[in-house]
């Protein structure tokens, strides 16, 4: 399977609205294939805990401006140092740098395709 237009769409928005924001190492995964619940993970990291949720707010803020999309979830926002928010389609996880690190959510995944994306993502 691959990414839906619909996803891809969602991640585009996504990936600027973190740029942005100063979001670090944007990386996205096409997790089509082995999650059916979902096609797309944006993996973004922030400095500290108020650039994370900076970056959140305006991922949000931008999929509901632009394409009218709302999360249907979204957890971590006490902390500020993981958040997730849950388009149905697309996923986007925006990590405080350490929390990324010890979470490796790139190695858990690494047999999924990388997704190109609209920013100079940062990661190699």
């Amino acid at each position: 399977m691959t990414a839906s237009a619909r996803a891809r769409e969602l991640l585009a928005t996504a990936a600027l609205a973190a740029d942005s924001k100063q979001g670090e190492d944007l990386v996205a995964l096409d997790v089509s294939g082995p999650l059916p619940l979902t096609d797309v993970f944006l993996l973004a990291s922030g400095r500290n805990e108020r650039n994370v949720l900076a970056i959140a707010d305006e991922i949000e803020d931008k999929l509901l401006e632009d394409l009218g999309a709302k999360p249907i979830r979204r957890e971590g926002r006490t902390e500020g140092r993981w958040v997730l928010l849950d388009f149905g389609d697309l996923v986007v996880h925006v990590f405080h740098e350490e929390d990324r690190m010890y979470y490796s959510l790139e190695r858990l995944w690494k047999d999924c395709p990388v997704l190109p994306l609209p920013v100079n993502s940062g990661a190699e």
